[in-house]
């Protein structure tokens, strides 16, 4: 028998599928601007024995610092729908990339690297998968595995971008309707 792996789904949905055949793993998006798998898909990972991959580690090159503006992206980009980069929501998210920025050069990395490091200290179990089109920004991203940062400065990125600071939704709303995850509660 082998194992298969799942993407996007809720604690719930993971548990039956395991109950059904092993899970081996569970892709997801997860970072510091989407921290949706906290709720329960990664205590439900850990339960089963599933690694956890997270896809999006960097917030769509949000978190990496360089995307300050939005409005050239490309008419087929996946991030022109999604409701952080819109025009209503992203000069509100942008507003926290200074600390964060801050808080980098503090640490002496790179914002993208915090972005990893953070991610990396959430555990053993769980593997990021940054996306890149080039070759400096892979070994940037590689790098964040060495990274030795004092556990202040992790709870303190964790403190600046998180579900309660970044502005607007994940996915449109016709999207979201197609995620099975679980959300956070409004307020």
């Amino acid at each position: 028998m082998r194992a298969i792996g799942l993407s996007e789904v809720s604690a719930a949905t993971l548990r039956k599928a395991h109950a059904v055949h092993p899970i081996a793993a569970v892709q997801t998006e997860y970072s510091l601007w989407t921290r949706n798998p906290e709720i329960a898909v990664l205590a439900a990972c850990r339960e089963l024995g599933a690694a956890f991959v997270a896809f999006s580690p960097l917030a769509r090159a949000f978190l990496t610092g360089r995307l300050t503006d939005v409005s050239g992206l490309d008419a087929k980009d996946i991030r022109r729908p999604m409701p952080r980069f819109s025009a209503e929501h992203y000069p509100r998210n942008l507003a926290l990339l200074p600390a964060f920025e801050a808080l980098a050069r503090e640490a002496g990395c790179t914002p993208a690297q915090l972005a990893l490091a953070w991610l990396l200290a959430q555990g053993e179990d769980i593997v990021p998968i940054p996306g890149t089109t080039s070759l400096e920004h892979l070994h940037e991203d590689l790098a964040a595995a060495d990274l030795k940062l004092p556990a202040d400065a992790i709870a303190r990125a964790g403190e600046l971008i998180n579900q309660r600071t970044v502005s607007g939704p994940r996915y449109p709303a016709q999207a979201t309707q197609e995620v099975d995850t679980e959300e956070f509660a409004a307020g």
